[in-house]
Order: C-alpha cells, then structure tokens, then sequence
C-alpha cells in the first residue's frame, strides 16, 4: 500500500486594501482635513492684511497672490496707539501665564498629594470663581482697583485673567500630579532629597507638558479677552479693547490686519512650547 499525502487547499488571496494601509490613509486624510481647517482661515485673513483694499474685495481669490505686499500691515501699525496696545497685551498676558502656573501649580499639588479637611468645598471654591459674570463685577472691580491704583495698568488687567485662568490651572495641575506616582518622590527622599528637591528634581520635570498645557491656556485667555480690558482701562489699553474701539468704522482690510496680528503672537506662543505637549501626546521631537 502507497501513502497518500494529505494536501490542505491554499487561501484564496484576498482583494482589496489591507488593513493597515487604509488606516494610514484615514490618518493622512484627517490631518490634511484639519490642517485646511485651520490654515484656511488664517490664509484668507492674511490675504486681506496683506493685499490691501484690493486683495480683500478680489474675487475669486488666487491661491498664489502676486500683489501683496507689508505695507498696508505697516500702515496699520503705524496708527497711533496700536504698538503700545500690542506690548501692553503682551505684557499682561505674560503676567497672566506666570501667574496662573505660580499659583495654580502649588494649589494642584496639594489637592493631589495630601487629604485634608474642606478639600472638596476648596474645589468647588475653585470652579465657583468662573460662576459670577464680570458684567456684575465690573462696578465693584472698577472702584476697587483705582482705589488700589490698579486701575489703567496692564499688571491689573492680568490680575483679572488670572482669575479667569486659574479654575483651569488647578484642576489640570491636579490631573497631572495624580497621574505622577508617589514613589518617585519617596525614592528621592530615601536618596537624600528634601521634599523641595525631589518636587524639582523629579516631579516637576514629568510635569512640564501639563504645566505648558496650562500656560497656553491662560496665554489665549489673556490675549483675547476684551470686557474686562475695555472696563478696566482708558489710556493703557491692551490690543483686544483698543481694536474694538478703534476698528469699528476702519476700512475693511484694517480689521483684517488687527486680526492677524491678534493671531500670530498664539501660534508663536504655542510653536514655542510644542515639544512639551508632544511629550504629552507621547510624540518625540527633537
């Protein structure tokens, strides 16, 4: 007798796009969908500050412009009174960023670390300072801070964005210090650290894409917010209120360049600090 081998009948080659493959080309297809969703609108203000009065009524709108130029941008910052804005905007933004992260981060800490008495009724305490309108404070914080001499100053504008800022600062502080073991800590007190030294030596630096994360937010909360601006100030107004008071009957591609250069300074700021929030999204960048 002669033995038969047994042959098993080989698959089918299957059809069509492989698995991997069709997930790269869904990623690829999001990110160019959310880059045109983003850069879109920052292109066409762009082209309203930059072409004039012309490039803003042209249409259709090329995609190649040959005519712009920076002088209408130039123009525009040569009216008087928008440089100064601009550098009070930008100093009471960075007062906003420093801050909220000075304040916000050490508040986190202790909600995250120690367990003590009215720990709850301090968060709702937190949140609660965003429950009150600044419509109803504006009489209150208006006499207030020219009876403190604040009035009229970007340093008390920042004050102000701080208390908008800092609710959010907390609760992400707090988030990311739970999320950062205990351990490390006590493994740097049984090495000698002090609490100080382990909090800098080992937990701030895990804590740097949060605590950027925090500071962009407190950076575009400043840089955009107006009522409080145009309550609180008069001569000393930050980019947002003078915009607003100055722009309203200014030919059109003036208000395309204030809200051009009202956009530039965020992007810089967050292409500043992306590497932290890469190591957030667990990208590396070099």
């Amino acid at each position: 007798m002669t033995a038969t081998g047994i042959t098993t009948p080989r698959p089918a080659p299957t059809s069509g796009i492989a698995v991997p493959s069709a997930r790269r080309f869904l990623l690829w297809t999001g990110i160019v969908v959310l880059l045109i969703w983003v850069l879109l609108p920052i292109y066409f203000v762009a082209l309203g500050a930059f072409g004039g009065r012309l490039g803003v009524f042209r249409w259709p709108k090329s995609i190649w412009p040959t005519d712009v130029s920076v002088a209408p941008m130039m123009q525009f910052l040569g009216i008087e009174g928008v440089f100064s804005a601009l550098i009070n905007s930008l100093i009471a933004a960075g007062l906003t960023v420093l801050f909220s992260v000075l304040l916000g981060a050490p508040a986190g800490y202790a909600l995250a670390r120690y367990a003590f008495r009215g720990q709850t009724a301090f968060r709702l305490m937190v949140l609660l300072t965003r429950a009150f309108p600044l419509a109803i404070l504006a009489l209150p914080l208006t006499v207030s801070f020219i009876r403190f001499g604040l009035y009229d100053t970007p340093f008390g504008v920042s004050l102000i964005h701080t208390v908008l800022a800092l609710p959010f600062a907390v609760l992400v502080t707090q988030s990311l210090f739970m999320g950062i073991p205990r351990e490390y800590e006590e493994a740097a007190w049984v090495f000698g650290c002090t609490r100080l030294q382990a909090f800098m030596k080992v937990v701030l630096p895990l804590a740097l894409p949060g605590l950027a994360a925090t500071a962009i937010f407190a950076f575009v909360i400043s840089w955009n917010e107006v009522f409080a601006a145009s309550i609180l100030t008069v001569r000393e107004r930050t980019l947002t209120a003078y915009l607003l008071k100055v722009l309203s009957e200014s030919p059109l591609h003036y208000r395309f360049a204030g809200g051009f250069i009202l956009i530039i300074p965020s992007v810089l700021f967050i292409f500043a600090v992306r590497r932290y929030l890469f190591a957030v999204w667990g990208i590396a960048s070099k």
